[in-house]
């Protein structure tokens, strides 16, 4: 299976990694379409169905500060297995859910489970590169696992038609179960043992504390942060927007939704290609002004009473156009500096990225109205402070 998987242009192990990460786009987006039936089966309020995301994004962000930590310790490989056992076992529970209470704990569950793939696999990508080829591999990660949110609301979309929504649930079970599996067979041990850290609460506060205090991770860390935000807020309110406000069915929200997943591809592999002869530091301020106009336009439009599903679109699309920019290069920046504790800083990392996208879908889902306009100025609120901190990063 690893040759043919190096056969198609990337080591298998790169691929096995954009599989991990890929977990969660698919925890999230595959049942997207579903949200209103969802509310109607489980006789609760779009809200509450919004906030199983906000509870899925909080788990997968606070759930890597474990991960962090037994990875740098154990090794990359058990920790893994641990995750994706409880993915497993979330994931049927989110299934057989009887209400909006039990999908909600199961789904946060899920996250804590799910975890594990996104910090395993920046870690193992840092064993492998240095800051520049990092950043160039974060870029193809995005490739691979930029599949699944093109697919996953499609394929969402269609087995909703099938199964109901309780079948989409089955579906990621099934899934994890192959990807353990698939661990089993290719993945092979990057840390080395000259870079293992002993596990005790001592090393553990004195490692986040020593990043804590790295102000240049940590304002990459939050400048990235703020647009996956955005792009989190995007998630959770397209739903409501496309399918409520717009009329779209359900079954054609994940063609919107590939568009936009599509940008953030393309965005991604262009970033690939320029850093064979850029820095990521002299390419993040671009991406970031980007960023800020296409979430201002948003709002401008939407105030003026301008707004229409195609302008949406397009402020959507140059949004996540600038973050497929935004992600791999500062995420590269903040991690370039902590070789010796790269599965913790890998864990703070994705812990500020969700926690920042956690909060921009639960402002989403507080905000009780069809209309683009509370999507429109998350956008532009994350956008803005993505920008601002940016500069701060670079002063440093």
């Amino acid at each position: 299976m690893s040759s043919w998987l190096t056969a198609i242009g990337l080591p298998g192990w790169l691929i096995l990694m954009g599989a991990l990460t890929a977990i969660g786009p698919v925890s999230i987006d595959m049942y997207l379409p579903a949200f209103p039936a969802i509310a109607q089966g489980l006789n609760t309020s779009a809200g509450q169905v919004e906030r199983t995301l906000a509870a899925y994004l909080a788990g997968m962000a606070w759930a890597q500060l474990a991960y962090g930590p037994l990875a740098d310790r154990y090794g990359r490989i058990p920790p893994l297995y641990a995750g994706l056992a409880l993915y497993i076992l979330a994931s049927a529970g989110c299934a057989l859910a009887p209400n909006v209470e039990v999908l909600t704990a199961c789904r946060l569950v899920q996250a804590m489970g799910g975890a594990s793939g996104m910090v395993i696999s920046r870690a193992v990508i840092r064993d492998h590169y240095d800051t520049q080829e990092a950043a160039r591999a974060l870029s193809m990660l995005m490739l691979v696992m930029g599949v699944a949110p093109i697919l996953a609301p499609v394929i969402g979309g269609q087995l909703l038609e099938l199964t109901g929504w309780r079948g989409l649930f089955v579906v990621m079970t099934a899934g994890a179960a192959v990807l353990m599996f698939t661990v089993s067979r290719i993945m092979v041990e990057s840390l080395h043992p000259e870079r293992v850290i002993l596990l005790s609460w001592g090393n553990i506060l004195r490692t986040y504390g020593t990043l804590l205090r790295d102000r240049s991770f940590m304002l990459f860390s939050l400048s990235g942060g703020m647009g996956s935000a955005g792009m989190f807020g995007y998630i959770a309110g397209s739903p409501r927007v496309f399918i409520e406000y717009f009329g779209i069915a359900p079954q054609y929200y994940g063609l919107l939704f590939g568009m936009n997943a599509a940008s953030l591809i393309m965005g991604s592999q262009i970033n690939a290609r320029l850093l064979n002869n850029r820095r990521p530091e002299q390419i993040l301020p671009w991406a970031l002004r980007a960023m800020m106009v296409a979430g201002l336009a948003s709002v401008v439009l939407t105030l003026a009473g301008w707004v229409s599903l195609p302008l949406l679109m397009a402020c959507l699309m140059c949004f996540l156009a600038s973050q497929g920019f935004v992600g791999p290069n500062s995420a590269a920046m903040a991690m370039s500096a902590q070789g010796k504790h790269l599965g913790s800083a890998s864990a703070m990392l994705g812990t500020i990225t969700m926690s920042c996208g956690a909060f921009a879908g639960i402002m989403i889902s507080l905000w009780p109205t069809t209309s683009p306009l509370p999507l429109a100025l998350v956008l532009a609120t994350c956008g803005f402070l993505a920008w601002l901190i940016g500069r701060a990063a670079r002063a440093t």
